[in-house]
């Protein structure tokens, strides 16, 4: 099946806007782009691309598409299908912000991964942890000081909960068993956990490196949910390959990062919506969580913008999940305020994010790539609220298949 689109304007990272350009997708992947005629077989599909500007699809480099907030009273109430069926109207919120893939960094499982790829349900195509290593007592420990434990199990779905060696070397191994494309570990505590600090580290550097070592035999990847100033320290001595939120990130650690060849996603969405929405009332740790949110707010985005001026790998990721899902780009004004031109923005959400989870494929509009095109009227480079509202894209394409398209709404 060929498609081909006519007349846009192409805004690829890291080159110049290309005007006038026509676009044929055969399958799954983009065969031609010219701006001279191009030569289709007779069932072509043609969309007239009416001057719309097209980007890459977008990449988040930190999601959790069946969270909901990680309300634990949730856990306790809803049947466990309904975790699972929460992916449907997540991921379609997704696709409609622009977003074809993600990296989800803890809670979606094989299935639903595989789910996607065989076209049971519109979502975005996924990297996937499984689920988080954490110590006992740390961040996403989700045994309560009641004794009632509120973490999510069923067959297939290894607990996080590791202490010691050789309990986090054969953690490694369950997650890896299970699927995981990358492995996701709880570096520091979070806002989320009660009795937890982010300012404290978790798990020892032996600890650490021990699990390093098991990734590095498949050639995994290992991240840290980490915001601890010690515990991105400690990440780095262990060979870590990169770093969620940084929140204490001082200049120092930027250049260790820089030296050592370690990514971070600092999802500066996250922590300002949660500061500005607050928490569910019903929420019996609400005042606990805020109280460390606003320590948060105070110092996250500064110490990002030191990052960024060290030369410091960013990559976009927004924590949805944590947060309502289909706010994505709105991570791009962030980067923008702590310094990054608006394609330099673009390029941390497409061309930086795909080379980050390893996907060549995806990332650019480009010769056998696959089709991952998005379409706006107006051009972002000049006002990048525009891609923060949904209903500015109007068309998605992600593998060469249309799945949403607002011009047929009108």
């Amino acid at each position: 099946m060929q498609t081909l689109i006519k007349n846009v304007t192409i805004i690829n990272p890291n080159d110049e806007l290309k005007d006038n350009q026509n676009i044929l997708i055969e399958g799954k992947y983009i065969k031609e782009i010219s701006s001279s005629k191009i030569h289709t077989k007779e069932n072509v599909k043609v969309i007239d691309g009416d001057n719309n500007y097209v980007l890459p699809g977008f990449i988040d480099c930190h999601t959790h598409i069946l969270a909901k907030g990680f309300h634990k009273e949730e856990n306790m109430a809803n049947p466990l299908s309904i975790h699972f069926y929460n992916a449907v109207p997540h991921s379609r919120q997704t696709i409609d912000a622009g977003v074809t893939t993600i990296r989800d960094c803890g809670s979606a499982d094989l299935g639903v991964k595989l789910a996607q790829k065989r076209g049971l349900f519109t979502a975005p195509k996924l990297e996937i942890c499984i689920t988080p290593l954490v110590m006992t007592g740390g961040h996403f420990d989700l045994m309560l000081p009641s004794g009632f434990n509120m973490e999510i199990m069923y067959p297939g779905f290894p607990k996080g909960r590791c202490d010691g060696v050789s309990e986090v070397l054969k953690k490694t191994r369950e997650v890896k068993r299970a699927g995981a494309d990358f492995i996701k570990v709880m570096c520091s505590g979070g806002v989320l956990t009660t009795n937890t600090s982010h300012e404290f580290s978790q798990f020892n550097l032996e600890e650490l490196k021990t699990i390093v070592g098991e990734a590095k035999t498949t050639n995994s990847n290992v991240s840290a949910h980490c915001h601890s100033l010690e515990g991105i320290n400690k990440c780095i001595d262990a060979g870590f390959s990169s770093i969620e939120h940084g929140t204490f990130i001082d200049e120092k650690t930027s250049k260790r990062m820089v030296e050592n060849n370690v990514t971070l996603v600092p999802t500066l969405l996250v922590h300002q919506f949660l500061y500005e929405h607050g928490f569910p009332v019903w929420d019996i740790y609400a005042d606990e969580k805020f109280d460390k949110l606003k320590e948060v707010v105070k110092v996250h985005k500064e110490n990002i913008k030191v990052a960024y001026d060290e030369g410091v790998n960013i990559v976009m990721g927004t924590d949805s999940g944590v947060i309502p899902h289909g706010h994505n780009l709105n991570e791009l004004l962030y980067l923008i305020d702590i310094g990054m031109t608006p394609m330099e923005a673009i390029e941390s959400a497409t061309i930086k994010a795909a080379e980050f989870i390893g996907k060549d494929d995806v990332g650019s509009i480009g010769i056998e790539k696959c089709a991952d095109i998005i379409f706006i009227e107006d051009n972002p480079l000049d006002d990048m609220a525009i891609l923060t509202k949904p209903n500015n894209i109007m068309r998605v394409f992600q593998d060469g298949a249309e799945v949403k398209n607002r011009y047929e709404l009108m």
